[in-house]
């Protein structure tokens, strides 16, 4: 008899486990669905507030290249290059490199360049910086970040891309130099990069949508776990030097 409810305790205990696993697994899939789409959106808008819709008539979110720089774009992941078009001609990208050196840690932007290398944007799109001091470089906060806007590599020439309490001509925040400092410094290699290698950013062929969606949502929102790359081996862009 105590062995007969025993097996019976047991056979509740795994369809309860079963139950509860198929349960978990429904809202886990429809929760990830609702992320994708709020990471979708969220990099949207961004790509809308450096690059204006007016100026380019082509899905900008899917005409996308990845692309790899350690030295200027300040990480070793792949980092997302979005191209803006009028009538198939190139007219800007978009390009999300990192400022790795924030006072607490990385900070991930979105810099525009329009076609002839003039700065159009700037946001920050992730930081973990101070509040109160290091976050002024929000939007929502300051207009800190549009100071980089008409800017190129050579307005200012290259001592000029630097804070003023460093000879240079961006502003620094009262009690926090170190986060504008890297931010200078990223969107002055982001320009680097660019005039390095812009023929080919507008020449190479976009990734597929999926993998597209994949990137972006590591660009979006980090994650201490790094995402699986599910672009092509043919179809990366390798600018290691």
């Amino acid at each position: 008899m105590l062995s007969k409810h025993m097996g019976l305790s047991a056979l509740l205990l795994g369809l309860f486990a079963l139950v509860g696993t198929g349960i978990v697994a429904l809202i886990f899939a429809g929760t990830e669905d609702r992320i994708a789409e709020a990471e979708r959106n969220f990099m949207l808008r961004s790509l809308h507030s450096v690059i204006p819709q007016e100026l380019h008539d082509n899905d900008i979110f899917t005409d996308m290249i990845t692309v790899t720089h350690p030295q200027l774009l300040g990480t070793d992941d792949d980092v997302p290059v979005f191209r803006a078009r009028k009538a198939g001609v190139p007219v800007a990208l978009a390009i999300t490199p990192v400022a790795p050196e924030g006072y607490v840690g990385p900070i991930k932007l979105i810099v525009a360049i329009s076609i002839d290398g003039t700065v159009l944007g700037v946001r920050v799109l992730s930081h973990r910086e101070t509040p109160g001091l290091g976050d002024g470089i929000e939007e929502k906060r300051t207009d800190w970040v549009y100071g980089f806007n008409g800017h190129s590599l050579k307005d200012p020439e290259s001592k000029g891309w630097r804070v003023r309490r460093d000879g240079g001509t961006f502003d620094q925040f009262t009690g926090a130099t170190i986060t504008p400092r890297t931010i200078v410094t990223a969107v002055h290699n982001a320009l680097k990069f660019y005039e390095l290698k812009k023929d080919m950013l507008f020449q190479q062929a976009s990734i597929s949508t999926t993998a597209s969606l994949a990137t972006e949502s590591s660009a979006a929102m980090p994650s201490t776990t790094a995402p699986m790359d599910t672009t092509p081996k043919n179809q990366r862009v390798s600018t290691k030097k």
